[in-house]
């Protein structure tokens, strides 16, 4: 193993409310072991770090620096990013890699600020080369890939959820904790909340090895359970078209897009989507796209891997009945 192997890369892993780790975890620790060396910080409440540290050194984690914070869920971001500003003091690794969330690109923004370092964001992928570290993206709705690195200091980057394949191989658990000084900056503070749970047997869209996905030609509200229902012979999260959504077929949760959750599984199903660029641009890193759409010049037809010229209503019924014949 080289010494640029053996280099620590900081991983921010995110923790859920029950104490374990975001899904986004394993690609994260994953892309870091291409590079170099995990080392992931985990940041929770006192007393309740084990569960958190122990998934992150079955994904792969070298180590775990914790940082045990009695503000953890009550401030929104300063905890995390002072633990994170902190660890790269400890580690001075070469790049720091984050969830592309909500929450992760608003601590990567406010480290990389404070730091001042240099940010890429929305990453499909990283590399090594001899200067260092590289992001890969894929950019204009997928038209486009290019790649951003720095020309010094660490280098921050955010990965999209799902667009990482690659997973590390557990490691013995290592932790150390972190000593963190508390900033003073503002930050906004949680008063109360109230928990909603969703239950659902189908995967969660962000993070989904499968997709299904509807648009406009599905017709109506009524007519969408057919993406509902192929989605749940092939184990797949239900999406749509910005189109879909507007319509009134789905909720905004669902929508993949440039305005709605972008994805990167391993197979995309897209039914009657006519495949705009905004569209395009949640779903072209997918690595197998199939497409059904009656209208043969759809520009979804540009990306697909397989597609089908032909009504969603006569092809997807002969689809699932297919599947059904196949488990039977």
């Amino acid at each position: 193993m080289t010494n640029a192997q053996q280099a620590p890369v900081l991983v921010l892993v995110e923790v859920t409310p029950d104490l374990g780790l975001a899904k986004s975890a394993a690609g994260l620790l994953g892309a870091a072991a291409g590079i170099g060396a995990p080392v992931a910080v985990v940041v929770t409440p006192p007393g309740s770090h084990e569960r958190a540290a122990q998934a992150a050194a079955d994904l792969g984690a070298v180590r775990v620096l914790v940082h045990e914070s009695v503000d953890a869920t009550s401030l929104l971001g300063r905890p995390v990013t002072d633990a994170l500003s902190a660890a790269i003091d400890v580690v001075q690794p070469d790049a720091v890699l984050i969830s592309n969330s909500v929450d992760g690109r608003d601590v990567a923004g406010a480290v990389a600020a404070r730091r001042g370092l240099g940010i890429a964001v929305d990453a499909v992928g990283v590399s090594r080369d001899e200067e260092g570290i590289v992001a890969h993206h894929s950019v204009f709705g997928g038209a486009y890939n290019v790649d951003s690195a720095v020309t010094s200091g660490t280098f921050v980057v955010t990965i999209r959820q799902g667009a990482v394949d690659a997973r590390a191989e557990a490691r013995p658990l290592v932790v150390e904790q972190l000593d963190v000084a508390p900033s003073a900056r503002r930050a906004a503070r949680v008063e109360s909340f109230d928990e909603v749970k969703a239950v659902s047997s189908r995967p969660e869209l962000r993070g989904a090895k499968k997709v299904v996905s509807g648009g406009r030609g599905l017709g109506s509200k009524e007519q969408f359970s057919l993406v509902e229902e192929l989605a749940d012979e092939l184990g797949a999260a239900v999406g749509a078209s910005r189109a879909a959504v507007d319509a009134g077929y789905i909720p905004h949760a669902h929508q993949v897009g440039q305005t709605g959750v972008a994805v990167a599984p391993q197979l995309y199903v897209a039914l009657g989507i006519s495949g705009a660029i905004q569209h395009r641009a949640g779903m072209q890193t997918a690595k197998s796209i199939i497409a059904v759409n009656k209208d043969a010049d759809a520009p979804i037809f540009q990306i697909a891997d397989f597609g089908v010229v032909g009504d969603v209503f006569t092809v997807v019924p002969q689809l699932i009945e297919s599947l059904r014949a196949r488990k039977d």
